[in-house]
């Protein structure tokens, strides 16, 4: 099977999927309660993703299945869903541009660390109005990565588990707060059935509050490019048992977890942006001087 072919069943799997979503929207509905003006966007996205989808499988199927899907990625950002939590609320995010160098950024792995959230919400617009940024390649948005954590403010999610230590590592931890067994937690299941679709070239983690640019592994260049392009000091924080951090390291994916400060959580998405974006640009551009 060729890698074209290969992609073309992706994409039609995912046809399958978002089909699947829309059938079981009800759970969705349990999720957000009264907010429907919530839930009526994310049926529109996903209608809007499906047609996409659809329309790129039937040209798929048209040409033998021997060429890649035709419709424009790098126009604006396609929806996509990954999943659901552990309480049922979709994991969703973005996917841009079409080209080989992936990169995967994701925030809120913790609940109640939400600025990074805006952050890559204003990253989503930015690449809407500056497509130029996506030339050969693909960058893949998570922005709530703990949906139920997010709900209750905590760091964990609604085992309590924290996420960032249940990720199956040499050094995981076995107990209660980091998940009995490795990949114990939806969450963190989808996070790593992410990474081993998209098998990102780098990985760009969005936490608080520790106010410094960490990371892990095989990721000196990429954290000292990145240090120019913000206020924050580069500072090796060490693996962590069972962490993101952790498990890219393993697997040669170069990390680096973004420490925004708690003061974040005051700043309007303007100024995070003003003050932070950089760092977002920069990882999508590495080695290429962002602009």
């Amino acid at each position: 099977m060729t890698k074209s072919t290969f992609g073309g069943f992706v994409k039609l799997t995912r046809i399958m999927d978002s089909l699947l979503w829309i059938v079981r929207h009800r759970r969705a509905i349990t999720s957000y309660g009264k907010d429907m003006k919530r839930f009526q966007d994310m049926i529109i996205g996903k209608t809007r993703s499906l047609l996409l989808l659809v329309l790129g499988g039937v040209c798929f199927l048209g040409a033998g299945g021997c060429g890649p899907m035709r419709f424009n990625q790098e126009v604006a950002g396609e929806s996509v869903f990954f999943g659901y939590s552990a309480e049922s609320r979709p994991i969703e995010g973005e996917l841009f541009g079409k080209g080989e160098d992936v990169i995967f950024i994701l925030a809120a792995i913790h609940g109640n660390e939400q600025a990074g959230t805006r952050l890559v919400a204003s990253l989503s617009d930015y690449l809407c109005r500056h497509p130029r940024l996506l030339g050969g390649r693909c960058v893949v948005l998570m922005p709530v990565a703990n949906p139920d954590g997010v709900e209750r403010n905590s760091r964990g999610n609604s085992y309590g588990v924290d996420l960032n230590r249940n990720f199956a590592t040499a050094n995981h931890v076995q107990s209660a707060r980091h998940g009995e067994e490795p990949l114990s937690e939806p969450e963190t299941r989808i996070i790593a059935a992410v990474i081993r679709q998209w098998q990102p070239d780098r990985i760009l983690s969005i936490h608080q509050p520790l106010n410094c640019l960490d990371y892990d592994g095989q990721s000196e260049a990429l954290a000292e490019h990145l240090a120019g392009y913000g206020p924050l000091p580069l500072k090796k924080l060490g693996s962590l048992p069972g962490s993101l951090g952790s498990y890219a390291a393993e697997r040669n994916i170069p990390i680096i977890t973004l420490e925004l400060p708690r003061a974040a959580d005051q700043e309007d998405s303007d100024a995070l942006w003003n003050t932070y974006g950089g760092y977002l640009r920069a990882a999508i551009t590495y080695p290429d001087v962002a602009e």
